[in-house]
C-alpha cells in the first residue's frame, strides 16, 4: 500500500456537487492498493499513521499525533499512487489492484484506521470522480510505502 498523508487545517471531498466528507484539523490520507498487499500491510500502515507525531506541541515542535490533538481523518482511495512513469509519458497503472481486490482492502483499511483512532473516520467513494479540497498545514506531507516500511 502507498499512502500520502497530509496534515490539514481543513479538508473535504465533493462528489457530483455533494460534499460527502469534511473535517477541520486532522489528516487527509490518499491510499493506493496493489495486488501484493495483505492484512499485515493494513495493520502496520494504520498503526503507523495514527501514531505519527506530525502536529505541533506548545513549543511548536512536531511532537503530537492525530490522536493527541483529537484530530479527524479523511481517507480517499487513489489508484494513481501506483503509477509507473519509467516508459513514455503516459503512466501505467499495472501495479494498482483491480477493484475486486482493492475495494475490500480499502474497506478493511478504513475499518482498521477507525479502530486505531478510536472514532469514525470519513471517506471518499471508491472509484468516484471526487473533488478533494484541502488546506495543508505547514505544509506537512508524508509518503509511506508499506513494502519499504517507510
Amino acid at each position: 500500500m502507498r499512502a500520502v498523508i497530509q496534515r490539514v487545517t481543513e479538508a473535504s471531498v465533493t462528489i457530483s456537487g455533494n460534499k460527502v466528507a469534511e473535517i477541520g484539523t486532522g489528516l487527509l490520507i490518499l491510499v493506493g492498493v496493489e495486488d501484493a498487499d495483505t492484512q499485515e500491510d493494513i495493520d502496520w500502515l494504520a498503526a503507523k499513521i495514527v501514531k505519527l507525531r506530525i502536529f505541533g506541541d506548545d513549543g511548536g515542535v512536531m511532537n503530537l499525533s492525530v490522536q493527541d490533538v483529537d484530530g479527524d481523518i479523511i481517507v480517499v482511495s487513489q489508484f494513481t499512487l501506483h503509477a509507473a512513469t519509467k516508459k513514455g509519458n503516459r503512466p501505467s497503472y499495472i501495479k494498482a489492484a483491480k477493484p475486486e481486490f482493492a475495494i475490500p482492502m480499502y474497506e478493511k483499511f478504513v475499518a482498521q484506521m477507525e479502530q486505531e483512532l478510536g472514532k469514525k473516520i470519513q471517506t471518499g467513494e471508491f472509484g468516484a470522480d471526487m473533488k478533494v479540497a484541502l488546506l495543508n498545514d505547514g505544509p506537512v506531507t508524508i509518503l509511506i510505502d508499506t513494502k519499504n516500511r517507510e
